[in-house]
Formats: C-alpha cells, structure tokens, sequence
C-alpha cells in the first residue's frame, strides 16, 4: 500500500514527514473496534505509539507520550533500547526517502 492511501504530506512536523489520515470519528483508519488490522506490518508512526518525537534543537530529539492512550503506565517499563531502536528505525526510513 502507498503511503499516500492512508497518509498526507505534513510539513514543519520535523522529523515527520506524514501524517495518518482518520476516519470521521477522529479514529485511525486501519482501527477495527478496538483492533489494529494492520499490526504486523504496521507503519513506523504506529510503532512509535503512544510517544512521539519533538525537536529538542541541534538535530536531537526527545521522546514524549499522549496521555490518550489508555495503556500508559500498565505494561513493562522501557528500556532506553527499545527507544534507540525505534530512532535508528526512523533515521534508516528517511535516509531510504
């Protein structure tokens, strides 16, 4: 699927590039009631939920969460890894682009 069916260009979001598109109820378009359907091969935004990445100035970035999401403070704690992870997974997507 291109990213363009379930995304729209974004600018000034730094370091996203895109933005998933909603339903008219505000919910993610691959939602199912409360079940992803595209979880095994979901896109990089969704594996990054519920943290995201703001600019903290001279090319770093720091992670924060949304308070939306009903699981904070309920499974494992991460590590910084599994951040690490996730960062170099976004600096080989937009080297890739």
């Amino acid at each position: 699927m291109n990213a363009e069916e379930f995304a729209e260009k974004v600018e000034g979001h730094d370091p996203y590039m895109y933005r998933a598109k909603k339903t008219r109820e505000g919910k993610c378009v691959f939602l199912s009631g409360e079940t992803c359907t595209v979880y095994s091969v979901r896109p990089l935004i969704c594996r990054f939920y519920p943290f995201e990445l703001k600019p903290a100035g001279n090319k770093r970035y720091v992670f924060s969460y949304t308070d939306e999401c009903p699981s904070i403070g309920k499974g494992p704690c991460l590590r910084r890894s599994y951040f690490r992870e996730l960062f170099d997974e976004l600096e080989r997507t937009v080297r890739e682009v």
